[in-house]
């Protein structure tokens, strides 16, 4: 094997030319970033607000990109071709995935529909669903909030107003929810889902086989129609160490299939530890994880250049939880994969670990904020006594946050991970529908979390009755009147939108 590991100590700067001039009044001022051909930092476009013309190009955009995006609302609403320079084109039905191929040829509107554009995305982020109300609901705002600061408000205390009315609404919002019961979820799913039943029913039977704290993920199916299948896995919110890792841009994701694990319980400081493992790997040619405490800047650079070289399929994570929960959570990984933790307390260091102490699994998912591994089966008989000792814990333990956590560590080990295969008979119509499905599924993990209201905009209407008498508790009349103003019209005008639909 000619391939070598390659060790980096190589520093990349960046600087920026920063000028600053002296103005004799405020104003809003616009940025752009353009390239010039005569220095090395960016130079930027100033757009000031003199005459409103700023703040109307900024309203322009935000408009644009709310109407395209608004044609998807609701249960009827209706989908978006997108062109795509390499492969098919994209027929959709969500806000967030209309809402990023959205680029402006106005540089001002443009900042604008971006500005929107990440009420979308973290929505996306939180629930999973609901991107296009989410973009809707900010168009009333923003429209209503130019009206008022136009006429003479205070834009500060207005900020301020709406941060205190959000936050009484989501108290609200709370009140009128209730918990979902099982019988419920298929309904959840298929509304979400375009009342696609089929989808919702399969959503549900998932969620009763892997029960509610388990795990649901999609696949590209390879035939026609849609599969649903279970299998062993755990999964704990802790994402790749580095972007540098992925292996699928479009998803920004990590995903390796017959992968080995390397856990290590403390901070991996030197890159010549990993030499043994690492070398292994490349002559096996397996892909590998390497689950930490922490990996330090040097080893980490290491690991980065040889996968970028294609030395290594590699990738890396910190091991989730913190102090004696961590090593547990380490444990608990090695029992799924029938590995072993290299600790320096029982004689095992990272410097003279082999092979041997590397876990299998049968699949790895990494993204930015999570990890999913899949076992392969063979651990089985370990994981049942696993489980057994810690239920033994939860009947010792006192207090109920503790109890909380171990529950948490038994669904991760013994719930397993249902899969949903989404098919479909051409490439275009397996995107739209894996789209769909998707946000069936986050909406009914959604109503799981945090339960359920009654829709087709009427809890926004009961919402907004209550705008008058939150009023009441904000500190001064100018933001009790530009308050009211703001939220009530904001949304009757999501309303109207929503109704025409």
């Amino acid at each position: 094997m000619d391939k070598k590991l390659a060790s980096s100590s190589d520093r990349l700067s960046s600087f920026a030319s920063i000028s600053s001039s002296s103005f004799g009044r405020r104003q809003n001022v616009v940025l752009r970033r353009t390239q010039s051909p005569r220095i090395n930092a960016m130079a930027k476009d100033l757009y000031f607000n003199k005459d409103g013309s700023a703040i109307k190009k900024l309203q322009t955009g935000v408009n644009k990109l709310a109407d395209l995006v608004g044609v998807t609302l609701g249960p009827k609403g209706r989908n978006v071709v997108l062109e795509s320079k390499y492969g098919s084109p994209k027929i959709v039905n969500d806000g967030v995935t209309v809402a990023k191929e959205v680029e402006l040829e106005d540089p001002v509107e443009n900042i604008g529909a971006k500005l929107v554009r990440q009420a979308a995305a973290k929505t996306n982020d939180l629930a999973g669903d609901g991107t296009t109300t989410s973009v809707v609901l900010a168009q009333g705002l923003i429209a209503e909030g130019v009206k008022v600061v136009a006429a003479g408000a205070n834009p500060v205390l207005i900020t301020r107003g709406i941060e205190k009315t959000t936050k009484s609404l989501v108290a609200e919002l709370k009140l009128m929810s209730k918990e979902v019961e099982d019988s419920e979820l298929a309904d959840v799913a298929a509304v979400s889902a375009g009342n696609n039943y089929e989808v919702g029913n399969m959503i549900a039977e998932a969620m009763s086989k892997v029960g509610r704290k388990g795990v649901v993920t999609l696949e590209e199916g390879k035939s026609a129609e849609n599969s649903l299948y279970v299998v062993e896995g755990m999964q704990f919110d802790r994402g790749y160490i580095s972007p540098y890792f992925v292996t699928d841009s479009e998803k920004m994701a990590v995903e390796f299939e017959n992968c080995k694990l390397l856990l290590v319980d403390k901070k991996i400081t030197n890159a010549r530890d990993l030499i043994n493992v690492l070398e292994d790997a490349i002559r096996g040619g397996y892909p590998i994880l390497i689950i930490a405490e922490d990996i330090e800047q040097e080893a980490l650079a290491t690991l980065v250049v040889n996968k970028l070289r294609g030395s290594l399929k590699i990738a890396a994570l910190k091991a989730p939880g913190f102090g004696e929960r961590k090593s547990q959570y380490l444990d608990d990984i090695a029992i799924l994969t029938g590995g072993t933790v290299i600790r320096d307390e029982v004689g095992l260091t990272l410097d003279k670990a082999e092979k041997e102490v590397l876990g299998h699994a049968a699949k790895v998912v990494l993204t930015k904020d999570t990890t999913t591994i899949v076992g392969d089966g063979s651990t089985q008989e370990a994981v049942n006594k696993r489980v057994a000792q810690i239920r033994n814990l939860i009947e010792a333990a006192e207090q109920e946050y503790e109890k909380e956590k171990l529950n948490e560590r038994i669904a991760k080990l013994s719930g397993g991970v249902a899969v949903i295969q989404v098919g479909a008979q051409t490439e275009t119509e397996l995107k739209e529908k894996k789209l769909r499905v998707e946000d069936a599924l986050n909406a009914t993990k959604a109503a799981v979390e945090e339960g359920i209201v009654v829709g087709g905009g009427c809890t926004l209407l009961r919402l907004a009755s209550k705008v008058d008498a939150i009023k009441d508790t904000l500190d001064n009349d100018e933001e009790k009147v530009i308050l009211v103003a703001v939220f009530n019209m904001g949304f009757v005008q999501y309303l109207e939108f929503w109704f025409s639909q």
